[in-house]
């Protein structure tokens, strides 16, 4: 059972084969929800950040496609640093999680997966207003 409360690593399945590797992702069997939106970030120069903010209802998936990166989580208590470097894992992050995304390495493709469709409503852009919310929350 996945717990869909606490950001954790999920694998997923990996076929190799000596012509190349190959992994999959299906709905709601290796991640904790339908995937509704994917989107990938790609030429993030070195040294430069990306997130900085959270989602009140959105669940995502991050994998590092290429390359390597940091996600740094906050949950308004507690910060944690996953560093994604391999394309057969990624990290589930749960909604309410303040989310950054550094050091990325020269080539690095970023993929998420979000449970979601866009909504600017579904997200906190400050970290004050993150913290109100979760406080209101506990």
């Amino acid at each position: 059972m996945i717990n869909e409360d606490k950001p954790h690593l999920i694998d997923l399945p990996k076929i190799e084969d000596n012509r190349g590797n190959l992994t999959f992702i299906e709905n709601s069997r290796h991640i904790p929800f339908d995937i509704k939106r994917v989107y990938y970030l790609y030429d993030v120069p070195g040294g430069e950040s990306r997130g900085g903010h959270a989602h009140k209802e959105l669940r995502q998936y991050i994998i590092a496609a290429s390359g390597s990166f940091d996600v740094v989580l906050d949950d308004g208590k507690n910060k944690t640093t996953f560093s994604l470097n391999r394309s057969y894992y990624g990290l589930y992050v749960p909604k309410m999680t303040w989310r950054e995304l550094e050091n990325f390495s020269s080539g690095s493709v970023c993929l998420v997966l979000a449970s979601e469709y866009y909504d600017p409503a579904d997200y906190y852009y400050t970290y004050e207003d993150f913290i109100k919310a979760v406080k209101i929350n506990d």
